[in-house]
């Protein structure tokens, strides 16, 4: 094991689960939360923390302070701590309470907004108070995860590189989109050097990153309710939606088999599942990325209540993962590489990259 005298040093990146004897499907799960942050956000916190050092606008007396769903906050939150800076994190209702608990542990200021912009809801609101912050004082400094290049640069030197490394072999990658920052420096890196590999982006219903409509999202770290300004849709091949009913439903069957993860993990696995179930994946090696664990996510998602009384008794029930396209998500299928085609036309195809409802 390593010695390190700073939390943001250690970071295991080779950890792999292979899901096929819970899921009955090969597939491989890229586990990002073995950090002191908890995240896959731990990457683009320290690239945009050290990039705004080396250029100076980062120093003694410095206050950062980012819009976060609530990952990120956490990684800043103890980057901040290590280095001696004040950290400032907007949050807003979605946030889970742990990860609250987390930020203000790590000696963070938690400002929590919770009336919507009229046009870019909870995020706009978010947005605007990291700018009236910033206009008050110039010792605010906002990293801006959202246009930050550094976001994408993480996943494009770390996260790619992992994966590549681990399976030379790959042929379909599942991430997740948020901020877009794992998708697209995963996207970019395998366009550049993998360009074989089939880059599948999964979000929840809801979000407006693909052109779908606005809709009340409960679980955080997927989905936006503005258009990611980072997001370059010529880089991938295929969209899934889905619902956070599946979410909660895979994340618990994962934990069924003692795989306690996070929202966006739930989220990614259940669209890779409706995409490998749609298409022809005899010896086909896949892989997805589960940005953190679940123990955040014990007073939601893993609390019978919480879940009764956002979803109802279905969310509940244990079956198994789909065996055909589920009929709420939407999948864009019109493949750039024509090897891995839909097997059947069960899978609804639209305009490419143009998710469906």
């Amino acid at each position: 094991m390593p010695i390190i005298r700073h939390p943001h040093q250690f970071n295991e990146s080779s950890l792999f689960i292979d899901l096929q004897d819970v899921l009955s499907h090969r597939l491989y799960l890229k586990i990002e939360g073995f950090n002191l942050a908890g995240s896959i956000k731990l990457k683009p916190a320290v690239e945009m923390v050290e990039r705004a050092e080396r250029e100076g606008r980062v120093g003694p007396g410095s206050v950062l302070v980012e819009s976060s769903s609530g990952n990120l906050g956490v990684a800043l939150s103890m980057i901040a701590a290590s280095k001696g800076y004040r950290f400032v994190c907007v949050i807003d209702p979605r946030c889970n309470p742990a990860t609250r608990q987390l930020m203000e542990s790590l000696g963070a200021q938690v400002d929590l907004v919770t009336e919507p912009d009229p046009v870019d809801g909870l995020l706009g609101a978010r947005l605007n108070h990291v700018r009236e912050l910033c206009e008050s004082d110039d010792r605010y400094v906002w990293l801006n995860q959202y246009t930050n290049s550094g976001n994408w640069g993480a996943h494009y030197r770390w996260t790619a590189s992992e994966i590549d490394a681990q399976f030379p072999e790959l042929d379909v990658l599942f991430v997740g989109a948020g901020t877009t920052g794992t998708l697209m420096g995963c996207a970019r890196y395998f366009h550049e050097h993998r360009p074989d590999v089939r880059i599948v982006a999964v979000d929840a219903v809801g979000s407006v990153t693909f052109g779908g409509p606005p809709a009340t999202r409960l679980i955080p770290g997927l989905g936006m309710s503005v258009r990611p300004p980072q997001l370059d849709e010529s880089l991938i091949d295929d969209v899934v939606l889905v619902e956070e009913l599946d979410t909660v439903r895979t994340c618990h069957r994962l934990a069924g088999s003692g795989f306690l993860l996070g929202g966006s993990t739930g989220t990614v696995v259940h669209g890779a599942m409706t995409w490998l179930s749609g298409h022809r994946t005899r010896d086909v090696t896949a892989v997805a990325i589960s940005p953190d664990l679940g123990r955040p996510y014990l007073d939601t998602i893993y609390h019978p209540d919480w879940v009764l009384d956002h979803f109802g008794a279905a969310a509940l029930a244990r079956d198994d993962a789909p065996t055909a396209p589920d009929r709420r998500s939407g999948l864009v299928a019109e493949p750039r590489h024509p090897a891995a085609a839909p097997a059947t036309d069960s899978v609804a195809a639209s305009s490419p990259r143009s998710p469906s409802q």
